[in-house]
């Protein structure tokens, strides 16, 4: 059945040698396909001997197939109090500002979500070269809108919870390794 399957890929063609893939759990850069497996390296430069089943087999992604523009979502949580459009100024800036990011299709702004602890935002950008590293591009993204979001003095949360209690007291007593004066031991003991 590989061979077979090898031959419906030189036949219909829905990979080719340099395409980008991901295919059962293995994802790079088609080297050689050969009769009966696919030869695939990895991101982390290894050489991967895929059976062409898996290419009949198993959903195909192909990066490359066609047009090799790729949309790339990344997901952006703001504190709530945030100023919305300062946000989204500073998102577009961050794309624009990065040369992998396309002008076609324009960088976008969604704001996806009100969270538990943020406000959920998307940024949808567009590459032709980061296909190969979606990982490395996407850090260095992250990265770059992590820096403009502080300097705009824009928060990025972190969960947190209110706890109201309706009626009486509370009492809360600290617990852990305290450093207390001496002989406070003795005299509490």
């Amino acid at each position: 059945s590989n061979f077979i399957s090898g031959l419906v890929i030189l036949a219909e063609r829905p990979i080719t040698i340099g395409d980008r893939v991901e295919v059962a759990g293995v994802a790079g850069q088609v080297q050689q396909i050969r009769a009966r497996s696919t030869v695939i390296l990895t991101n982390d430069n290894i050489t991967m001997i895929v059976p062409n089943t898996k290419f009949i087999d198993s959903p195909v992604t192909n990066w490359t197939y066609g047009d090799p523009r790729v949309r790339f979502r990344i997901p952006v949580g703001v504190a709530y109090g945030s100023d919305l459009d300062k946000v989204r100024d500073v998102l577009l800036e961050v794309a624009r500002e990065d040369s992998h990011v396309l002008d076609e299709p324009k960088p976008t702004v969604f704001l996806e979500t009100f969270g538990e602890s943020s406000i959920n935002l998307e940024l949808v950008v567009w590459s032709r070269e980061m296909s190969y590293r979606p990982r490395r591009f996407r850090s260095d993204l992250n990265f770059a809108i992590a820096r403009k979001l502080r300097q705009a003095g824009i928060e990025i949360p972190s969960p947190q919870r209110d706890i109201n209690f309706r009626e009486g007291f509370v009492r809360v007593e600290l617990t852990g390794a305290e450093k207390r004066p001496e002989g406070a031991m003795a005299a509490g003991a």
